[in-house]
């Protein structure tokens, strides 16, 4: 009985020194103020007068109040030099909208992701009636109708040609016979058959009997080209797929997920620092597209009373998740990442979440 007390106080020793330890190390890694690196992203980081706010600020906050930490912030101008100071260890952590991705996990690691949201476009929004007149005078219309004038011209000048000496009251002379003859052909291929002219000799009436078989033929074919090219423009901006965004000038941030993204699908891409730059891009047409993340996109839509002009599609390109960054192999992960979970388990963290949405 003596023995088996003495192996019960020796674990329970082990057990306690173990946790001592493990809690000293803890304490150790977090022993010093923090350096949180940070940029503006409204609306998860936004600096006011009275400090930041936001909701990755906020998210901090709340778990924070469990830590008790010591902090302070570090801005960076732009996403890029914020993720060269996480991975080269200018700051402890960054608390921005930082999406995880496949080539950032090999610079950096990442807590638990607080907030899901999606990659999407935006673009200048269109009146249909102005979209319809651009269609109306794209250079396909006017490709398919100047090839219509060139068919109806050679027939013409054909049955001129047969014509022109022995009909000389309907086809005579030269450049204005053969205004006759281009006539003749436009009247015959719409089928009005207005009577003035017909073509009297065997040569002429081969030609019109030819041109009014292939009239039939011709007409409701360009019929359906004219149709095409005032409806496929406006079938080819739907975007569904990134694979779609290869026929537009495209502006994206600066190694955000969405220029990863592009460049994976060897997209070109106009690169900016911010998505206020990017919306103006689009605002002021010198890019067609804006590709970034799309609760950013709308707040700054909707911060700058742009609603009127600009618009987010309601096709997203991918899904992305928000995490805290830390330097590659860092201590504090392991201290953060379960009070994380917890705060975002908590009914303040999910009324702070819809206040948002």
């Amino acid at each position: 009985m003596l023995f088996s007390q003495r192996i019960l106080i020796l674990i329970i020793t082990l057990l306690y020194f173990s946790q001592a330890q493990s809690q000293e190390s803890d304490s150790l890694a977090i022993n010093k103020k923090l350096v949180i690196g940070i940029t503006e992203t409204p609306p998860f980081v936004e600096k006011r007068p009275q400090g930041y706010s936001g909701l990755s600020i906020a998210s901090w906050k709340m778990v924070n109040e469990q830590l008790q930490l010591a902090y302070e912030y570090k801005e960076y101008d732009d996403l890029s030099s914020l993720l060269k100071g996480i991975e080269n260890g200018e700051v402890d952590l960054s608390v921005n909208p930082i999406t995880v991705t496949d080539n950032r996990m090999t610079r950096m690691d990442f807590s638990q992701p607080y907030f899901i949201s999606h990659t999407s476009v935006a673009k200048r929004k269109e009146s249909e009636f102005l979209k319809h007149i651009k269609n109306f005078f794209s250079w396909d219309f006017f490709s398919v109708v100047a090839l219509l004038l060139l068919v109806i011209f050679i027939f013409g000048i054909l049955v001129w040609f047969f014509e022109r000496k022995k009909n000389q009251e309907e086809f005579g002379g030269n450049f204005k016979g053969i205004m006759q003859g281009f006539w003749w052909s436009a009247v015959t291929m719409t089928t009005v058959g207005y009577g003035d002219k017909s073509p009297r000799t065997t040569g002429g009436r081969i030609i019109g009997l030819i041109w009014m078989f292939m009239a039939v033929i011709i007409i409701s074919s360009f019929t359906a080209g004219i149709a095409s090219s005032l409806t496929v423009k406006s079938i080819n901006e739907e975007i569904t797929s990134i694979q779609d965004l290869e026929r537009f000038e495209v502006t994206t941030v600066k190694s955000s997920s969405s220029h990863e993204l592009l460049n994976l699908y060897n997209i070109e891409s106009k690169l900016v620092n911010s998505g206020t730059e990017g919306l103006k891009a689009v605002l002021d047409e010198k890019s067609t597209l804006f590709v970034y993340d799309e609760p950013i996109l709308k707040y700054e839509i909707e911060r700058g009373e742009l609603s009127d002009d600009l618009e987010v599609l309601g096709q997203s390109l991918k899904k992305d998740y928000y995490s805290y960054a830390f330097p590659k192999d860092s201590q504090l992960l392991r201290v953060i990442n379960p009070v994380l979970i917890r705060t975002l388990k908590s009914m303040e963290w999910a009324t702070l979440i819809k206040d948002y949405n």
